[in-house]
């Protein structure tokens, strides 16, 4: 089974990201999803065959069916079958879109509806996540009366950090904070509520936003996708305990229980952890999608 590590086209290389490769296009980019997986903040040096389009798939399905609603910035959902990108058709097919050039705001807009992962520990120690003060006796895994807004920094290298929203409004602008959050908060509502109809609840997520040559607001990036956000079965959800997610836990689960010292470069993985890790993104693609790749 093969997949795709690097893509290589004759086009400027605009960014090189953990998964994927962003290429300038006229006034546009191409955004072409590899079969990359991160973990710990290290690009791994084995590849999951067919990440990329699945990642690429599920954002588009979110992409084209929340439109109406909120601007996105899709030019071509399917630009492998552009005349321009004949000749690279085998690379592209799947794994691309074709986006609008924009200039990103420099947070991440993270929504949580369910306490865990990070934000349980800062409310462990401090009561609040991102500034955001939290009831007393909240449980693991407890669900949100109503998701709330945490951003955080949008590092190119290491971690992002959590801010607070008066500091993402010192850094962006009040107007521009108050409507990334209004519409993280809205679309984050909106796809739940399509998700759990079918099985799935999204405990959180992340988005990222641009603004288009006409001033407006546009999401970008990824939207609902196993890397940028937290999906668990309805069925296996118990308060106080975290299910099982759509996610690349087996690999973190080998890297943990490995050797690596989290310094170097990370040990190639073994093929089951490759294939589970596979089986985990084509199940949560046909749950949410419909679809078989």
């Amino acid at each position: 089974m093969e997949g795709v590590k690097d893509v290589v086209l004759p086009f400027t290389l605009f960014k090189k990201g953990k998964v994927r490769d962003v290429f300038e296009f006229e006034d546009k980019l191409l955004i072409v999803s590899t079969d990359r997986i991160s973990a710990f903040d290290f690009i791994l040096p084995s590849i999951i065959p067919d990440k990329g389009k699945i990642l690429n798939k599920i954002s588009s399905f979110w992409f084209k069916l929340t439109s109406e609603k909120f601007t996105n910035h899709i030019v071509d959902h399917n630009p492998s079958g552009m005349a321009e990108f004949s000749e690279f058709k085998d690379i592209l097919s799947g794994r691309s879109v074709l986006v609008k050039k924009l200039k990103t705001f420099p947070v991440e807009a993270i929504v949580r509806n369910y306490i865990v992962g990070s934000g349980w520990k800062s409310y462990t120690k401090s009561g609040e996540i991102s500034g955001v003060k939290l009831p007393e006796g909240l449980v693991f895994g407890q669900k949100f009366g109503e998701p709330i807004f945490t951003p955080t920094t949008k590092a190119e290298e290491g971690h992002d950090m959590n801010i607070t929203f008066k500091e993402m409004k010192d850094q962006i602008g009040s107007e521009y904070a108050e409507k990334i959050r209004e519409l993280s908060i809205s679309l984050f509502k909106e796809v739940s509520s399509i998700a759990i109809k079918k099985g799935i609840i999204i405990a959180d997520t992340k988005f990222e936003f641009g603004m288009d040559e006409s001033g407006d607001i546009v999401v970008c990036d990824e939207i609902f996708t196993p890397d940028s956000s937290r999906f668990w079965k309805l069925e296996d959800y118990k308060e106080g305990e975290e299910p099982p997610s759509f996610d690349k836990q087996f690999v973190r689960n080998f890297l943990l229980n490995s050797k690596w010292d989290r310094k170097s470069i990370p040990p190639p993985l073994p093929k089951n952890v490759i294939n589970m890790t596979r089986e985990k993104y084509l199940e949560i693609y046909k749950i949410l999608t419909g679809e078989n790749l």
